[in-house]
């Protein structure tokens, strides 16, 4: 029986849809670890009464936290639907924040393969994540874009080093399945997310943002602060670890350049989560973001002995009176090269 699945049929799977089967309780000391991780040292996400001070009811999540519940219920649909590829590369990112996540919520979390795209022979495909507190309302949704590779162009050794050191019970790229099963799963009716309209978070939607800066003393082409983030290989082990995203590209050499890279290199969602921090230090509430899309370029070394440094800028593009909210593009940048080729972030002010 062939072992071999044909990566371009993922296409004819899209809209396939699923709820996580148990809900994530968002804790207080896992919103620790986590900031830890992304080198988040916003007081709102290590003090209750610094977030209180905000108008949370605890401590506030990073804006990129919802990644871990992410990771965990998608695992699924990559070793079910989205199979037959050799190697996945994170290309772009966008999240939408209703309301911001504080410890004590429960989320349940929705899977969606909401589009693959051919382009230049390779598939792009995203999975939307959408997750809704305990009373229904969405708080937050996540567009995840990766790209598909399979065949020419990848080392066959890649696929056998994996299998070897990834963490036990994750089969990421659907191995030991044969095609037959595959065929077999694909030939059943696509599921599909039910009928109706989601309904958006009210409380969100109300708050007024606690910023340090007020929207009346912002300036189109005003500039951050520059912040300078050092990145240890101890700190991809962490992050590994938290966030439950185990590529072993991240912390081990010889599968990194089997992948084609020239060395060990940084998880896109932390190089992600730097720069949320780096923004919400500078606006005084990490609940001000409404939007953060980042579409990566290039890649962030992290060398064994040396560590690795990314460099964070940015500058106000433009505000809207109406809704009291401004667009600041981020630049961010390693070893002289620009890791993210367009990152902008949605932002209202007090």
């Amino acid at each position: 029986m062939s072992s071999v699945v044909d990566a371009p049929d993922v296409a004819s799977q899209v809209g396939h849809y699923y709820q996580a089967e148990s809900t994530y309780e968002v804790g207080r000391e896992k919103i620790r670890e986590y900031a830890r991780a992304v080198q988040d040292y916003h007081p709102a996400h290590w003090d209750e009464d610094a977030a209180a001070e905000l108008g949370y009811s605890g401590l506030v999540a990073p804006l990129t936290f919802t990644s871990i519940p992410a990771m965990a219920a998608n695992r699924l649909l990559f070793e079910t639907v989205v199979v037959g590829y050799d190697m996945f590369v994170q290309t772009e990112q966008v999240f939408e924040q209703y309301k911001p996540i504080v410890a004590g919520d429960t989320l349940v979390t929705d899977v969606e393969l909401s589009s693959v795209r051919r382009i230049a022979g390779k598939d792009l495909i995203t999975v939307t994540n959408t997750f809704t507190d305990g009373s229904g309302e969405v708080v937050h949704i996540m567009h995840t874009t990766v790209v598909g590779i399979a065949g020419e162009g990848v080392d066959p050794e890649i696929t056998h080093a994996v299998e070897n050191i990834m963490v036990h019970g994750v089969n990421i790229l659907g191995r030991g399945r044969t095609a037959e099963e595959i065929a077999a799963i694909r030939a059943q009716p696509t599921p599909r997310r039910p009928e109706g309209e989601l309904t958006l978070s009210m409380e969100g939607a109300a708050r007024i943002p606690c910023t340090a800066i007020s929207f009346d003393d912002l300036s189109v082409g005003d500039e951050l602060p520059i912040r300078d983030a050092r990145i240890s290989r101890g700190d991809l082990v962490n992050y590994s670890g938290v966030s439950g995203d185990g590529n072993p590209i991240h912390w081990d050499d010889r599968v990194a350049r089997l992948a084609g890279l020239p060395d060990v290199i940084a998880h896109g969602m932390l190089t992600m989560g730097l720069g949320a921090g780096f923004v919400s230090t500078w606006s005084g509430d990490p609940g001000a973001v409404t939007r953060y899309g980042v579409r990566l370029s290039n890649f962030a070394l992290v060398d064994a002995k040396e560590g690795g440094e990314i460099e964070y800028t940015g500058r106000v593009k433009s505000l809207d009176p109406a809704t009291r909210s401004a667009v600041v593009n981020i630049v961010a940048k390693s070893g002289g090269r620009k890791i993210f080729g367009l990152a902008t972030t949605n932002m209202q002010f007090r």
